[in-house]
């Protein structure tokens, strides 16, 4: 560890709770201490000594078109000239209502937020305003924000009222809750035929990204729809980290599922915090200031996060036809790093959903938490901090995702698979 990172993290430290402002950032699961960043462009990031990185990390997700794209960079900078906030509507708003709507047909009418936590947030709030029930649903191992109602922890047997997940999260709030495993279609459907007249609201992430990448297995969505319709629950597809990311559009225009409502953040800003929910109309006209159910946001539809947002979409729109060659990218590097390990001995499992991975540390499968959580964290952080002196930038946790963007190049992959290779040898 250089001693100028370490004098940056001390410095935060003084003035920032545990030294970061999101804590996985903190590298508390892989031990030392985090890199600071100076600047990023294209796929590469570099630290505040000049060293350069091929980034997997993207901000967690949402540069899929590289850091500090030129158009991007150049829109934001323009709006900026014109101002950066003004808390009435702007014509970019609606630009970005009606794209995200083009995109994902499921979304008839939304609302814009700031963040991921306030999309979720809000839809939930509506789940419940709109149905007259207070209990939701969530699936163990998923990550949905950090608001009240869904920080809760996973509890054992088939179903089980959540606790919370944290300090600060009244139990009677928590106690609202209902924790299911993931992937488990028996354990949905005793849960939803003894609680179903009781549930406002089941949201999920349609591809899991927050225990790593685990995809949803065979019927899993489609039998999760059915039996939402029939009991009246609100389905609420949490497609922050998914939205854009494989298609121009969401996961569920794949798959052809049809949630209630929607929910996106990351790539729809272009890097700029935003968030959306959006969803039947029905349900969304709920929202005041057209029904009485209340949400607001000083910044929400802010200008700058609208032209990044709009400028990465537009782009994205014209790339239709190039996300399958993104997948085979992803596939071409995880092939060779998985027979990298099949040749060190080293038991791993590779998940990929087209251009989002994780490595886990363990023969597999893994479909649901209980089987993520099995994997060997301390070899994960060995690995970690040798791709990272080899140059290569990974998400500081086992239970994270990974993700290509377009700014990857062939090179790029060379050079990651020959990093892999090096450590490897030191593992």
């Amino acid at each position: 560890m250089s001693r100028n990172r370490s004098n940056y993290f001390s410095k935060a430290c003084k003035v920032i709770p545990g030294g970061v402002n999101s804590p996985v950032r903190a590298w508390k699961s892989v031990g030392g201490q985090p890199v600071f960043v100076s600047h990023a462009n294209g796929s590469k990031i570099y630290d505040v000594s000049g060293k350069e990185y091929i980034d997997y990390v993207l901000s967690w997700g949402p540069m899929i078109l590289g850091h500090a794209h030129s158009k991007v960079s150049k829109a934001i900078c323009s709006k900026a000239m014109k101002g950066t906030s003004f808390g009435a509507p702007t014509e970019a708003e609606t630009q970005m209502a009606e794209l995200i709507s083009e995109a994902i047909p499921s979304m008839e009418l939304i609302r814009l937020t700031s963040s991921g936590t306030e999309a979720t947030m809000t839809a939930i709030r509506l789940a419940r305003g709109y149905t007259g029930r207070n209990l939701i649903a969530k699936f163990d191992g998923c990550y949905h924000g950090h608001n009240d109602s869904l920080l809760i922890k996973a509890g054992s047997g088939v179903a089980t009222f959540g606790i919370p997940g944290s300090p600060g999260i009244p139990a009677e709030i928590a106690g609202l809750t209902l924790n299911l495993p993931y992937n488990d279609i028996d354990a949905l459907k005793t849960t939803i035929e003894a609680y179903g007249p009781k549930l406002a609201a089941i949201i999920v992430e349609p591809v899991a990204g927050n225990m790593g990448v685990v995809p949803p297995q065979k019927g899993f969505l489609n039998k999760l729809r059915k039996l939402t319709a029939k009991y009246g629950i609100i389905l609420i597809f949490d497609e922050v980290i998914t939205g854009f990311r494989f298609t121009f559009g969401g996961y569920q225009n794949l798959i052809g599922i049809k949630p209630d409502l929607t929910c996106l953040g990351k790539i729809i800003g272009g890097g700029m915090p935003v968030g959306a929910v959006g969803g039947k109309k029905e349900i969304m006209e709920k929202l005041s200031p057209a029904g009485n159910i209340y949400q607001a946001g000083t910044l929400s539809g802010n200008p700058l996060a609208m032209s990044a947002g709009l400028t990465t979409l537009n782009i994205l729109k014209t790339r239709k036809t190039t996300f399958s060659s993104l997948d085979r990218k992803t596939g071409r590097l995880l092939t060779e790093i998985k027979n990298l390990f099949v040749s060190k001995g080293i038991a791993v499992c590779i998940n990929q959903v087209h251009s989002m991975f994780t490595i886990f540390f363990q023969p597999g499968p893994v479909y649901d938490l209980s089987a993520a959580q099995k994997s060997d964290t301390a070899m994960f952080a060995c690995f970690f901090h040798g791709m990272l002196k080899n140059g290569i930038w990974l998400a500081p946790s086992q239970l994270e995702a990974g993700f290509l963007s377009f700014a990857h190049t062939e090179k790029d992959i060379d050079k990651t698979i020959d990093a892999c290779s090096k450590t490897l040898k030191n593992l």
